[in-house]
């Protein structure tokens, strides 16, 4: 074993042994479309006094913090996404319709005097019915009840708060307040009626109360006299606050009414059943799929493809790990990007194996670990090159795309990674400590690469001329787009509710109930405009326009009076201004993704390689849009991503192809192009075909366990590895024939006479390492 390969095994372990650990120790972060609950998206709006900047979202989320909080809801999350939105995720939550309206009510800030220590227990809130309904009596910071008086100053004559540190009077960290005109009396007589009692009595206390809630009860400072009271400027509230803590207070004071209106343009409801069958059905899908595809590549590649299923173990449980240390939340579309990244990290293998091959057949003499180094070595190009083209998808995803589809931009990126380590590091430790064995290395049919695979041993006896006239492929393709594109303009797009806006809800019935009955229930109710279909297991599916929470529930009560016990299990509802933003969001994410995959390979290949594959790629596009609208299937956001992943494969496809290309005109520049591609096409198709096949698997499991969820998905990227598999070939290499008729470029460099080589030297050969040099 030589020292590299001692390395990668020791690395391999180290990693391996961690990612178990973690694996056992710690818990993923679910997503609320995998565990259930109500995601909702605020979008703050300018008014004509105030503008809804970062500044002033930040107060009012803190405002429905608290807001939420009083809701009892288990781990309420709220962020603020940008400048003016903020998303609300209540785990659990089915019914958003309280939520809603805690959410759109009008923050209550006032200030009470103190009259005493409390008596009523701390549930006991509203007063009894001969008592003032003003008089509040609640807990104070610290949990002691107090008697409150009724209001004496509202949060509307706040005009700021701020948070400072008192370094000159050694207070520490402090909260200025300060009243408009009017506020600022009221203040100064409040705060001069405490005054009158004496230090230490709780009547010397002012409570500020938000949403019937303390968050400060100050005592007036005993060098205020009675009567005088604090003037607005003046007044400090001081304790041992952090410095968090007296940003908050400010802010919660500050922010006592809504600085700004917010509207819900957004939102997303997910029953417990939903989440937890869909993680069932990706569980069984991962298992099924990966072990097809182990089966695949351990009968192909015989030890060596065992040895790569034993990596492709790895490399799930490396990703896995990763995403649950870096705390990445996992959503239904992640989950499914997770499953379909193990079908696609046997791509550098097979890449790998397949030049090993090439070598043990180029050289029949050579060692068997000079062939699996040099097929290291020399696809390493074509590795890093298809990755790079699937990490920009991934981070066009996570960019450019909305809720859940950044959870699958993360989790592909993640994967490409995690694939990267288990290929060039566990896989090539455990072969390389295989190749060292006398009788793998002896018995070349039982390592898998000492002899070339039967698929392209045919190809090269065969030796079809493909690109003996070229034209003949574009014009194929161009009548399959027309065909996309007739389906587009005829049958139209069905833009999902992502995109159109409006509310779409599933439920789950006791009783069968049949479209037309449901559809006549829901129109006698008066959701005449609703759209009904099934779904799932004899789930109804309703769409409508614009629904707010109380209608829903009115339509969910007209479903029960035909089918017994309803149950909701998804429900999303969209804005129109939401739905027009990720509309155009998403056609700017296509442009994005054309537009950089052109710039990137054009950096990397000639512009006539880099056009071509765009123009494949944009074909792919068209063909599985017009999929969708022949079969009437819908396009929303989870489509997107599997758009934008085919988009990945595709150039992934054509890279691998044209970096033989490239190479092989580079060592014979004299022979004709179309004869150049004939070769690399015949040498890269085994590479391609076995690529395809693990993911194929994955998919073909997702596709029929993932249920409604996740089918959709699985279908657009079915559609799409088979019909980028085709223009990789048949698109791209045309495309880039014709346009090297026209252009004046000259063949690439020779290998070994790159950048970096002095003229006229070649660039010395790397010595077989178990190569002593000796000759006869």
């Amino acid at each position: 074993m030589t020292r590299a390969t001692a390395v990668r095994a020791v690395l391999a372990v180290a990693v391996l042994l961690a990612s178990v650990f973690i694996t056992l120790t710690m818990s993923p972060r679910l997503g609320l479309d995998l565990q259930g609950g109500t995601r909702i998206v605020l979008q703050a709006r300018d008014t004509a006094t105030v503008e809804a900047d970062r500044e002033t979202t930040d107060r009012t989320l803190e405002v429905l913090r608290q807001r939420i909080d009083s809701l009892g809801v288990s781990e309420p999350t709220l962020t603020r996404s940008g400048e003016d939105r903020i998303i609300v995720e209540l785990p659990d939550v089915q019914d958003p319709r309280q939520a809603a309206e805690v959410i759109g009510r009008t923050a209550q800030l006032t200030f009470h005097a103190v009259e005493g220590q409390g008596t009523d227990q701390p549930e006991e809130k509203t007063p009894a019915p001969d008592t003032d309904p003003d008089r509040l009596t609640l807990p104070d910071e610290q949990g002691r009840l107090l008697a409150l008086g009724e209001p004496r100053l509202s949060g509307a004559g706040v005009e700021d708060a701020t948070a400072a540190f008192d370094a000159q009077g050694g207070a520490g960290w402090t909260v200025s307040l300060e009243f408009r005109k009017g506020a600022g009396q009221d203040w100064k007589k409040l705060t001069g009626e405490a005054a009158c009692h004496p230090a230490g009595d709780d009547r010397r206390r002012v409570a500020i109360v938000l949403d019937e809630k303390v968050i400060s009860s100050p005592q007036v400072d005993p060098s205020v006299g009675c009567r005088a009271g604090l003037p607005s400027g003046a007044t400090q509230i001081t304790g041992s606050f952090s410095a968090d803590e007296a940003r908050d207070l400010a802010l919660l004071i500050k922010g006592g009414a809504l600085p700004v209106p917010v509207e819900i343009v957004e939102q997303r409801t997910v029953g417990p059943t939903l989440g937890a069958a869909a993680i069932d059905a990706s569980a069984q899908a991962a298992l099924i799929g990966a072990a097809a595809t182990a089966l695949f590549i351990t009968v192909v590649y015989r030890l060596f493809g065992a040895l790569a299923a034993v990596a492709l173990g790895a490399y799930g449980v490396i990703s896995y790990a990763a995403l649950v240390a870096l705390g990445v939340t996992l959503t239904l579309p992640g989950l499914a990007g997770f499953v379909l990244a193990i079908g696609m990290a046997v791509d550098a293998n097979v890449l790998v194996f397949e030049r090993a091959r090439e070598e043990c057949a180029d050289r029949p003499t050579r060692s068997l670990r000079s062939a699996l180094t040099t097929g290291f070595q020399k696809a390493w190009s074509a590795v890093a090159d298809s990755n790079a083209t699937t990490l920009i998808a991934a981070g066009l995803l996570f960019f450019l795309g909305s809720g859940p589809v950044k959870g699958f931009g993360v989790t592909l990126a993640i994967g490409v990674v995690a694939s990267m380590f288990s290929a060039l590091v566990i896989a090539r430790a455990l072969t390389e400590i295989a190749a060292n064995s006398r009788f793998v290395s002896d018995y070349r049919g039982v390592n898998g690469i000492g002899r070339p695979g039967a698929v392209r041993t045919w190809l090269v006896r065969k030796d079809p001329k493909l690109f003996r006239k070229s034209a003949r492929w574009l014009v194929v393709s161009a009548a399959l787009v027309v065909v996309a594109v007739a389906g587009i303009v005829v049958r139209g797009v069905d833009l999902g509710v992502e995109f159109t806006g409006g509310r779409l809800v599933e439920y789950s019935t006791s009783r069968p109930v049949d479209v037309e009955t449901a559809r006549d229930s829901i129109a006698a109710a008066g959701f005449g405009d609703a759209e009904v279909t099934t779904a799932g297991d004899g789930d109804l599916s309703v769409r409508t326009g614009k629904l707010d929470n109380d209608g829903e529930h009115a339509l969910r009560a007209a479903l029960a009076e035909e089918g017994g016990e309803t149950t909701k299990v998804r429900d999303e509802l969209i804005g129109p201004s939401l739905g027009d933003e990720l509309r155009r969001n998403a056609l700017i994410a296509l442009g994005v993704a054309v537009a950089v995959q052109l710039a990137y390979l054009a950096v990397r290949f000639r512009w006539t390689f880099a056009v071509a594959s765009v123009v494949a790629m944009v074909h792919d596009v068209i063909l599985v849009v017009g999929a969708f609208a022949w079969l009437g299937r819908p396009v929303d956001g989870i489509f997107l991503a599997a758009l934008l992943t085919v988009i990945g494969y595709s150039v992934n496809d054509s890279v691998v192809v044209f970096d033989r290309v490239r190479e092989l005109w580079g060592a014979n520049r004299r022979t004709p192009l179309d004869t150049i591609a004939r070769r690399a096409v015949l040498q890269t198709v085994p590479r391609t075909v076995n690529t395809g096949m693990g993911a194929l698997f994955i998919l073909a499991a997702l596709a029929v366990l993932g249920g409604d969820s996740l089918a959709d998905f699985a279908l657009a990227l079915l559609i799409g590895i088979v019909v980028g598999t085709w223009s990789s070939v048949f698109t791209a290499v045309p495309g880039a024939l014709a346009l090297e008729r026209s252009a004046k470029a000259p063949p690439p460099p020779a290998p070994g006479k790159g950048k970096g080589t002095p003229r006229g030297k070649a660039r010395a050969t790397r010595r077989d390492p178990l190569d002593n040099g000796a000759r006869v």
